[in-house]
């Protein structure tokens, strides 16, 4: 069976910033930024040890699954041992993959001026 590790969870806001901030100032999370390929930086926090990326959600986005984007919760990603096995044996449990498996992994960038 594969073994299966919490790595992220995504959420979509239309505010990224005051999302974070709200997390850092009522929970406690730190706030870390995060270099896109783009070279855009993206604001994640660690909650905890937990990894929550913040995306923005763009005007007119909704909270209503599965159509992305949209408000609140957007994925949840997974450390695995073998990436292949891990998607062969979740599939074969009968679940549905909405995007293609990633293993993206952006570097640190530095705070806004």
């Amino acid at each position: 069976m594969t073994r299966l590790t919490w790595e992220h969870i995504h959420l979509r806001s239309p505010d990224p910033e005051a999302t974070a901030n709200w997390y850092h100032d009522k929970l406690g999370a730190e706030i870390v930024r995060a270099r896109q390929p783009d070279g855009s930086c993206r604001i994640d926090l660690n909650l905890a040890g937990q990894k929550v990326f913040i995306a923005k959600a763009q005007p007119g986005s909704t909270a209503v699954a599965p159509s992305s984007p949209y408000l609140g919760l957007d994925h949840f990603g997974l450390t695995v041992d073998d990436i292949d096995t891990a998607v062969a044996d979740l599939k074969a449990k009968g679940v549905h993959f909405t995007m293609d498996v990633t293993t993206n992994r952006p570097g640190e960038c530095g705070s806004p001026s």
